[in-house]
């Protein structure tokens, strides 16, 4: 009798065991930028009703999460905001090259916190200092994408000189438009799909494309991705996934 119970209790051990190495092969952590949050949100929980696959995901500025994948973080998957932290980690031989993709594409905005708005015009003869006082947030102007970006714009329209003094920037694009949103920031240089789910600020205008570097979106397959990371990444290439960028205000495949 104790026998059998004890054998029992054996084979219930190891039930539980293979039932949590099933488990862990079936998650997928994806590490994507911050502008991609609720897009890859409502993907990921589409996905999970779909497939028994659990979507763990990670947001950040992309310089943030090409770091800690360099790290070692156990990331399947990158996106991101930029060609730069896709290619460092290329150079890093960390990607699987034949899956890097670029998946969404995205402009850049000039906002301000609602009802808060001041006239811009994008012209290399307006004067932005004086359009508005008090700071300008963005990304963080030498890593963070968005700040990368905004730096090319502003110094391609002349207007770097006269603001630099007065950016703020920070850790990604989401926390610039928190910022503009609470009024700690009288303007804010965002992409347009940040600018789109919040009901705080106003979009002056939008920068010329020819302002500043393409903004691409690369997707790729982490070297160390499980083999059940291949399902969600041909899923975020899907047309159900293209439908939710799209809602959000991506473009798809920047050429």
């Amino acid at each position: 009798m104790i026998r059998n119970s004890y054998t029992k209790l054996i084979f219930s051990a190891m039930l539980m065991l293979i039932s949590l190495a099933s488990n862990a092969q079936d998650k997928v952590t994806i590490f994507a930028a911050a502008s991609l949050t609720n897009a890859i949100t409502d993907i990921a929980a589409q996905y999970e009703k779909e497939q028994a696959v659990q979507i763990q995901t990670s947001f950040a500025s992309s310089s943030t999460l090409a770091k800690q994948i360099e790290k070692g973080a156990p990331a399947d998957i990158f996106i991101s905001a930029d060609t730069k932290w896709m290619s460092y980690l290329q150079d890093k031989t960390l990607l699987k090259v034949d899956s890097k993709v670029n998946l969404l594409g995205n402009q850049l905005v000039l906002i301000a916190p609602k009802n808060k708005a001041f006239k811009v015009e994008m012209d290399k003869g307006f004067n932005i200092a004086g359009a508005f006082s008090g700071k300008l947030c963005t990304g963080e102007l030498e890593s963070v994408p968005v700040g990368i970006y905004a730096k090319q714009s502003l110094k391609n329209l002349n207007w770097w000189d006269a603001v630099k003094m007065r950016i703020v920037g920070t850790q990604d694009v989401r926390a610039a438009l928190v910022f503009v949103e609470r009024g700690e920031c009288d303007a804010g240089i965002v992409y347009a799909t940040d600018a789109k789910v919040s009901n705080k600020v106003e979009v002056l205008s939008t920068f010329p494309d020819a302002s500043h570097d393409l903004i691409v979106y690369p997707l790729a397959l982490v070297k160390s991705a499980s083999p059940a990371a291949t399902g969600f990444y041909d899923y975020l290439k899907s047309e159900k996934a293209k439908a939710i960028f799209i809602k959000y205000g991506f473009t798809i495949n920047p050429s």
